[in-house]
């Protein structure tokens, strides 16, 4: 199996491990068929954000431990939807974005320029990123 890669066509990073993320709770980005929603961007959540979500039905706050999840808190990294994402970039409410860790498939959703805007992880040499 071919390892995935990120938005600057480098190998995937991981997001993060606490809490563990990711569409297959492996801590990375990664997706597949399986994954309808594609959960591919790295984001940090921020209150703003995670208001934002829980507005528009989609709570990453209230606990769910029949899914074993804790809900997710300011600071967090997680795998989330690219057009939930999208939606929030639209409404003023974007999380930064780990560039690093968030796969080549959220591009199919979201220009490069536009998790440019809201990267937390800007390399030295910003040629390997245009």
């Amino acid at each position: 199996m071919e390892s995935e890669l990120n938005v600057l066509g480098e190998p995937l990073e991981e997001c993060g491990t606490d809490p563990v993320t990711g569409f297959f709770r492996n801590g990375c980005c990664n997706t597949g068929p399986e994954d309808l929603g594609s959960h591919t961007v790295c984001a940090v959540m921020t209150a703003q954000f995670l208001a934002h979500q829980q507005s528009v039905g989609n709570d990453l706050v209230t606990p769910r431990p029949e899914y074993d999840f804790a809900g997710l808190h300011p600071g967090d990294r997680w795998c989330v939807v690219a057009v939930r994402w999208l939606q929030a970039y639209h409404d003023g409410a974007a999380a930064p974005v780990v560039l690093a860790a968030t796969n080549a498939r959220s591009l199919d959703t979201i220009p490069l320029e536009v998790l440019r805007e809201h990267a937390v992880d800007v390399p030295p040499d910003l040629s390997s990123i245009t």
